[in-house]
């Protein structure tokens, strides 16, 4: 019976006991510890067992959370955040909303924020969402001001060059004005030698008609 029980798990038909332990990270039981691994965002594991009840993420290089990493996670009491460069801007507000759920908020009151500079210092958990959505209007606009000196800049390149096109053609005009007429070109030798052998055959054919005049008359 356990031959079979073991190879529906291993056709995943059934659950194994246990999922592996993620990347760079130490497993015992239901802790997953993932201190000081230099993770980030992209090296951070895309999930964790359903089983975890407590996971340390400190002293690391993560500046937000990717959207939804412990909302399975029915059994977990508490994430170690602090020691982290986090980034208050659009992409925290998973990270704040989902502490804004933990019913100690002062566990976590070591996790700040990093940047930018007008929050820095500032406790997540603690921030307003006006706050957050504010950093992110000021990157909107960030972008939208960066985007209309570069359309600037195109616009004054375009006239830049459409003046130097005009000024050259005047000039150029200018130029040809004042030059002298170009002479024309003598004909070619063979050309006077083709004239005068054409006038020659006419004078005689010409000849030859009037003497054939003469005789008939």
């Amino acid at each position: 019976m356990s031959h079979w029980i073991l190879f529906l798990s291993l056709l995943g038909f059934l659950p194994l006991g246990m999922s592996s332990c993620p990347k760079l990270c130490h497993c015992s039981s239901s802790i997953i510890d993932c201190t000081s691994q230099d993770l980030t965002e992209e090296s951070l594991p895309a999930s964790f067992s359903p089983s975890t009840s407590i996971i340390y993420l400190n002293n690391n290089r993560l500046s937000f959370i990717p959207n939804g990493l412990f909302d399975n996670l029915k059994s977990l009491e508490v994430v170690y955040l602090w020691q982290n460069p986090w980034e208050c801007d659009c992409d925290i507000l998973y990270l704040h909303s989902w502490l804004q759920w933990q019913q100690n908020r002062t566990l976590y009151r070591s996790v700040t924020c990093a940047s930018p500079a007008h929050l820095q210092g500032r406790i997540i958990a603690y921030l307003s969402e006006e706050e957050i959505i504010t950093t992110c209007q000021y990157w909107y606009c960030s972008l939208a001001f960066l985007f209309q000196l570069c359309l600037f800049v195109l616009i004054l390149i375009q006239v830049v060059l459409a003046f130097l096109v005009i000024f050259y053609l005047r000039r150029f005009q200018k130029i040809a004005k004042n030059s002298p007429e170009a002479e024309k070109e003598p004909l070619h030798p063979w050309v006077h030698g083709e004239s005068h052998l054409l006038c020659r055959e006419l004078v005689l054919w010409g000849g030859q008609g009037t003497g054939d005049g003469t005789a008939r008359g």
